[in-house]
């Protein structure tokens, strides 16, 4: 960003991804926090006429708060970099590698860290046959917020009925028992651990209604795992060429001690709600959410 001072912000959110709804409540967090930081805030409804809505709000930096594909995958960053509109978040390739669950981890392994066994595997194969030993866990690809998950456990059929909304191609992913653990990383460095506890699996649902899940942090885990998940946020942030802040997700088996450390994905772009994981962690750590939008604008830049 250039020394010029910053004062106009235009938000990004809702868009036509299946996080819209997601996106809307955390572009509507991030405006109200920002113009209590004393900026002038725009916000708009990413459409097909995004491009000339950017240009008419005459934004010093986007805050780019959408969710999923086309906001979070590098179609809109691209956009922003022809534009040479300043934006937060991270670049066009690191956001499009991160958003393919399954490239994310040819790079993990490339840098020697440890991935819970997935394969791309055709929807109409998934629903006739087991693609792996269960359990398993089938999801897109290419999606967060846990949209279209299913879990496969011993004993059950194949699945009969997958949604026509998930694509052709689906992950399947061996299902890793017992802890849901998350590190936020800001600027290179990591914040702490969160355990993610559920009554169940942490889908949708438990992400983002009040109640859906109780957030313990820091994590109550031994010193190694939590020390472990610590360097292997920050190692999978700086594998990805991350800029600004990203969200690592883990599954930790506890009866195999290190070894069931594993990593899931890492989100370059974490939901920004009320019930958010990156905000909680931050606040944790005494940066309050104003403080951690304002200076998610002033890192805000093109060529990222």
């Amino acid at each position: 960003m250039s020394s010029k001072a910053i004062t106009r912000v235009t938000v990004l959110n809702g868009g036509p991804s299946a996080e819209r709804e997601v996106s809307l409540v955390s572009g509507t967090e991030i405006a109200s926090a920002l113009r209590g930081e004393g900026y002038t805030v725009s916000i708009i409804d990413a459409g097909e006429n995004l491009a000339s809505e950017i240009s008419a709000s005459n934004p010093d930096v986007v805050f780019n708060a959408l969710h999923g594909r086309l906001g979070e995958d590098g179609c809109v960053q691209g956009l922003l970099e022809w534009m040479q509109v300043p934006y937060t978040h991270s670049g066009v390739y690191s956001s499009a590698l991160a958003m393919d669950k399954e490239k994310t981890k040819d790079i993990y392994r490339s840098v020697g860290l440890p991935v819970a066994a997935s394969m791309l595997v055709p929807k109409s194969e998934i629903l006739h046959t087991h693609p792996m030993p269960a359990p398993y866990v089938v999801k897109p690809y290419n999606e967060g917020s846990s949209v279209g998950v299913y879990i496969v456990n011993i004993g059950d059929d194949p699945i009969a009925n997958i949604t026509e909304e998930l694509p052709n191609i689906l992950m399947v992913e061996e299902f890793i028992p017992g802890y849901e653990l998350t590190v936020t990383v800001i600027d290179g460095n990591a914040l702490t651990v969160t355990n993610i506890i559920t009554d169940g699996w942490y889908d949708f649902e438990a992400k983002y209604e009040n109640g859906g899940s109780y957030h313990e942090i820091p994590a109550k885990v031994p010193s190694e795992i939590y020390e472990a998940c610590i360097e292997y946020a920050e190692r999978a942030h700086k594998s990805l060429n991350c800029r600004g802040l990203s969200r690592t997700d883990f599954r930790w088996d506890k009866e195999l001690g290190l070894a069931g450390l594993k990593l899931l994905e890492t989100n370059t772009q974490p939901g920004m709600t009320p019930t958010s994981l990156a905000p909680e962690q931050a606040a944790y750590k005494g940066i309050s959410f104003g403080d951690l939008v304002r200076w998610m604008v002033e890192d805000a830049s093109c060529n990222r």
